[in-house]
């Protein structure tokens, strides 16, 4: 290896690790935000400002992710970034996800307040979504989610992905997506601010989800077609 290609793995390296660190701190804001800041926040103005506000907030989030699942513009980030598609995806994705959890704006409202038993199973249900999320993310590998490993599909690579039903995926098809539900909306004291994030996120995942199935149908047909009749659910077992 030349002293140039050592030095271009050494940048390569530097910026997937770096990526990494931002994600994780995006994670964290975003932790912050929803649950500390949000509830604090002070309403001001109509209520229908503020929703717009955030739809249009979010929508932006919504259109980055959905323009980096498509293989035309993952092949283009390739040839630009070589090596370094997923990584660039994640330095975007976490920047555009830390400006969406600090422009949030405060709708006027609390939308439930519960204790006892019943917040207890909350936090119980919050816990579970996280232990969920990290394990689904465990098995599909959360370093190449992070970008620090290289993707075993890149863009443009021939032959079929495999799917294995194994752990949540043997129980839904989008077990990270199960996981956001039940840490989002397992809130004790729900205020309309964290509602709306909640809501409009999710409804994003159940879109975004339609034309993830067909692009891993287009990609991986025979694959992905046996695992989704070996796994019926999409998010909710028994019920979707």
């Amino acid at each position: 290896m030349t002293s140039e290609s050592r030095a271009a793995a050494r940048s390569g390296s530097a910026f997937a690790w770096l990526g990494a660190a931002l994600f994780a701190a995006a994670m964290g804001w975003f932790v912050y935000s929803y649950f500390v800041r949000f509830p604090t926040l002070v309403p001001a103005g109509s209520v229908a400002a503020p929703l717009l506000w955030n739809v249009a907030l979010f929508t932006l989030f919504a259109l980055h992710h959905s323009a980096f699942a498509r293989d035309s513009v993952r092949l283009r980030v390739e040839r630009a970034f070589a090596g370094r598609e997923r990584s660039v995806y994640v330095w975007v994705a976490s920047v555009v996800f830390i400006l969406v959890s600090s422009a949030w704006r405060p709708v006027a409202g609390t939308v439930w307040t519960l204790d006892g038993q019943a917040a207890t199973v909350l936090y119980a249900a919050r816990i579970a979504g996280i232990l969920l999320t990290l394990r689904a993310a465990a098995i599909i590998d959360v370093w190449e989610l992070a970008g620090t490993r290289a993707a075993r599909h890149q863009p443009g690579a021939t032959g079929e992905v495999t799917f294995v039903a194994d752990g949540p995926y043997g129980w839904v098809r989008h077990p990270i997506y199960s996981g956001w539900l039940l840490i989002v909306f397992s809130v004790p004291v729900m205020t309309a601010t964290q509602l709306v994030f909640a809501v409009v996120s999710s409804a994003y995942l159940v879109i975004g989800m339609v034309f993830e199935e067909r692009s891993l149908l287009r990609s991986a047909p025979h694959a992905y077609a046996d695992y989704q009749k070996q796994v019926k659910w999409k998010m909710i077992p028994g019920i979707y």
